[in-house]
């Protein structure tokens, strides 16, 4: 979600703010600022939108200063304005803020009687005003954010610089992830090791609970009850180019075409010796039951990821989201795993469902993309999914390579239940090696994918179809549509058409069927069927076995390379991200920020 950084450094601190916000620009925001301080004096600069417009405002009211802390804000509570943008300050604090302050409401009534009005709508003011109160009581800076933190009840992760400490940053984290960055004679903070990556390689992550007192000379960090704390310090490895878009018009664009090598790489890291090697000693021979959390595109992951250890292994499995799962209190066998999804590692939802879970399986399981990130800190076991820095907002090659991780999860549990033996784990793992070149194959495709989408982006609404595994890609096919192009759009079962949706059918609105020919196809296009007699525009994708059996009579048909139907549904979801990209493109939308989106969803 919100981006933050912070530098005490030995040159002009605004630029290195800007181009550090500029890294973390991919998490989605709507206004952006920076507060320094400079002989002493604590200033600030804010914009409405993006970053060039923060630059500008620097060009022509530039603010000078050594220490400095920046933020790239999604708003929660109040409006995209320049006056609930952060930096918020009050009298010698400055503060920028990720995550919800939950008791802002009553922190805030208190302030007021003593004196102390809010300006904004925002929680994050209440931080400000509460350090302010206490500095106005004689506290130092140190002694004035230990007493604010211990008053704040919610999620974040905060940043404070006051005035006339020019070698003083402190830093807190409590459910929203913060990292340290040390340098030579300068030290740095960010929400996204990525914002420090041109600066420093060397990281620490603070744990939750964890507050911190940076200068220039390093780091003292305390736990939540205020011991002295030692965190490990680590040497990251980000790979510039993959932060930039290599001569693609958009990240999402680029990041799609990845999906064969990123894909590549997971199965080599996993697959050795016909056998899958996963860590943690991860064993599914006894298992009662697996749970899986997730939240948007991930859930859709394990969605699918249910028919696979269902059908493969014959592991019950039952498939939450996020945001509800604890909420329900649902009860968890011991002798079970529970499996949390998410690119980023830091989903609020996610990982408070994993809190809960924990002590009540046998094992915390995370599937993530940062494996420094608190959900694979917190877990027992933390399987990577290797598909490196994903930049655009609507997850692509993290989606397929979730996919490809718990496809490996769920042959290697059949296989250690006996229902996969020996030689039938080795030719499904031959088969899975060929699913990149397959991917290269299916992007050749991308022509006919852009024009079809030009057609289909002049739609008000659009269904997706899919039976069995294709299910799950029908509602993700539909939520990346809706999240890049705007344009509103469904997924359903097939066998659910005719329970109420199909009463939406009509001569303009395209139903995109994802249907390899399986053992459910002949099901499939019987609902087709059903589509086209009501003149509905059916867009069928498709292997040339199915298209030559579907016959005449749809709108657009698109033909895949033939793909195992274990497989089909990691490979059809190019087209289906294809799909929504061109229309996005089309549209003329904003691909890879959509608006009311944040990458990183770091609140409830």
């Amino acid at each position: 979600m919100c981006g933050i950084v912070g530098v005490l450094g030995s040159h002009e601190v605004a630029p290195l703010l800007v181009e550090s916000l500029k890294r973390l620009e991919y998490r989605g925001y709507d206004s952006a600022g920076i507060a320094t301080v400079n002989n002493g004096r604590l200033d600030r600069r804010r914009a409405v939108g993006k970053l060039v417009n923060l630059s500008d405002l620097l060009v022509h009211d530039p603010l000078a200063g050594k220490a400095g802390i920046g933020h790239t804000r999604w708003a929660t509570h109040g409006a995209a304005t320049v006056v609930n943008a952060h930096p918020h300050r009050s009298g010698p604090v400055a503060v920028v803020h990720n995550g919800i302050i939950e008791n802002f409401r009553e922190l805030r009534a208190r302030l007021a009687a003593n004196g102390l009005a809010a300006e904004t709508e925002t929680d994050t003011e209440t931080v400000a005003l509460l350090a302010r109160q206490y500095i106005d009581q004689g506290l130092s800076p140190r002694d004035a954010a230990r007493e604010t933190l211990a008053h704040l009840e919610g999620a974040f992760a905060l940043l404070f610089l006051f005035d006339g400490e020019e070698d003083l940053m402190i830093a807190a984290r409590k459910g929203s992830p913060l990292a340290i960055g040390h340098g030579d004679g300068e030290m740095f903070v960010g929400s996204d090791a990525i914002a420090l990556a041109p600066m420093t390689d060397r990281i620490t992550y603070l744990e939750e609970g964890d507050y911190a007192f940076v200068t220039r000379e390093g780091v003292e960090i305390f736990d939540a009850g205020g011991r002295r704390a030692n965190r490990e310090l680590q040497k990251i490895q980000l790979d510039a180019t993959r932060i930039e878009k290599a001569g693609y018009k958009h990240f999402m664009a680029k990041e799609i075409a990845e999906q064969p090598i990123v894909l590549a790489d997971a199965l080599a890291h996993y697959i050795r010796g016909g056998a899958v090697n996963l860590p943690g000693a991860l064993d599914f021979s006894d298992l009662d039951r697996l749970t899986l959390v997730a939240c948007g595109t991930a859930s859709y992951a394990c969605m699918t990821a249910k028919y696979w250890f269902e059908s493969i292994a014959g592991l019950p499995c039952e498939v939450d989201i996020g945001s509800e799962f604890r909420y329900r209190e649902p009860p968890l066998p011991k002798n079970s795993f529970a499996i949390f999804v998410s690119q980023s590692g830091e989903t609020a939802d996610t990982l408070a469902a994993l809190r809960y879970a924990s002590g009540k399986v046998g094992k915390i399981v995370s599937v993530v993309n940062v494996p420094t990130s608190s959900i694979a800190r917190e877990s027992d076991v933390a399987l990577p999914i290797l598909a490196g820095v994903e930049v655009g907002v609507a997850s692509t090659k993290a989606f397929t390579c979730q996919l490809t991780v718990l496809l490996l999860m769920a042959l290697k549990a059949g296989h250690d239940r006996g229902r996969l033996s020996d030689e039938a784990l080795r030719s499904h793992l031959v088969a899975l090696r060929l699913l990149p070149g397959l991917m290269n194959q299916t992007l050749t495709r991308e022509a006919a994918i852009s024009s079809i989408a030009a057609a289909m982006a002049e739609a008000q609404d659009v269904l997706f179809l899919g039976r069995g595994p294709m299910f799950p890609l029908a509602l993700e096919g539909a939520l990346k549509l809706k999240e890049i192009s705007y344009i509103h759009a469904e997924g359903y079962a097939s066998g659910e058409l005719k329970h109420g949706p199909i009463a939406l059918i009509d001569k303009v609105v395209p139903v995109v069927v994802l249907a390899p020919r399986d053992a459910l196809f002949d099901k499939t296009v019987s609902n087709m069927q059903e589509v086209m007699a009501r003149h509905g525009k059916v867009v069928l994708i498709t292997d040339p076995a199915g298209a030559e059996e579907a016959g005449t009579g749809t709108w657009k048909t698109l033909t895949l390379p033939e793909v195992s139907p274990l497989f089909a549904p990691i490979l059809y979801a190019l087209p289906a991200q294809l799909l929504a990209y061109h229309a996005a493109v089309a549209k003329g939308t904003d691909v890879d920020q959509p608006r009311n989106l944040a990458k990183s969803v770091t609140v409830e």
